[in-house]
């Protein structure tokens, strides 16, 4: 019994000293890193097409926005202040031909509408 209880003991005390403990290190070839960042970059600093409907002072470009609000419910509607006048824009279109088709819908509506380009990223 004795002998039982030594091993026992002794099992218990040597055997968590042979426990494994490992590090696990990730190679990742560096031109993945590159287009992580490089996706990153132009997610958040792309701008879409917009649509400008109209402009002028302040009043008369809230009264356009109202108007373009009605007309095109579905659409996010801004007025952006590019001194000197205040300017109505419509829509966010990722790609240029969806932006073309809801321009020529919005261009028999308000026929001085024009189509606007995405900013150049200055990066």
């Amino acid at each position: 019994m004795k002998t039982l209880l030594t091993i026992i003991l002794f099992s218990i005390t040597i055997f968590p000293s042979f426990a494994q403990e490992g590090q696990v290190t990730i190679t990742q070839d560096d031109k993945i890193t590159k287009l992580l960042d490089l996706y990153k970059s132009s997610s958040s600093s792309t701008d879409h097409y917009r649509i400008q409907v109209g402009f002028g002072n302040y009043a008369k470009a809230q009264k356009i926005k109202s108007n373009v609000e009605k007309d095109f419910p579905t659409l996010p509607s801004k007025i952006d202040f590019d001194s000197p006048t205040y300017r109505v824009r419509l829509g966010r279109f990722k790609s240029k031909l969806e932006a073309e088709r809801k321009f020529k819908e919005v261009r028999q509506k308000y026929p001085e509408a024009i189509l606007l380009k995405p900013k150049k990223s200055t990066k």
